[in-house]
């Protein structure tokens, strides 16, 4: 059994920051690319930023230059810093990962989500 948990969500201020973690867990033999991606209300399900296990990175156009993904091969756990946040960046962040458990090959797992809120 596989978990994705996030963390790091929550209520910020325009401008402000959050970090965002998700470690993953269970009976993992490898990991290849992690990333986030992003849910607002009536809107789908959008790629934020993502990682590969060699550290390229690749980011939407709507957050470069503001967001940054990192990862820890070692803990299996993957970073969003976010800064200069908008309200538009308001949603649940979701947590993905291309791994290859023990008994099964290469699978997209998720996490829960964690809801990230800009507002004054």
């Amino acid at each position: 059994q596989v978990q994705l948990v996030e963390s790091g969500g929550g209520l910020v201020q325009p401008g402000g920051s959050l970090r965002l973690s998700c470690a993953a867990s269970g009976s993992i033999f490898s990991i290849n690319a992690m990333g986030w991606y992003r849910q607002a209300p009536g809107k789908q399900r959008e790629l934020v930023a993502a990682i590969t296990s060699g550290g390229s990175t690749n980011y939407a156009d709507s957050v470069k230059g503001r967001f940054t993904i990192s990862r820890d091969n070692a803990k299996n756990t993957v970073y969003l810093q976010m800064n200069s946040l908008k309200p538009e960046d308001t949603a649940v962040y979701y947590c993905n990962a291309d791994l290859r458990t023990v008994v099964a090959s290469y699978t997209d797992y998720w996490g829960q989500g964690t809801q990230v809120t800009v507002s004054s």
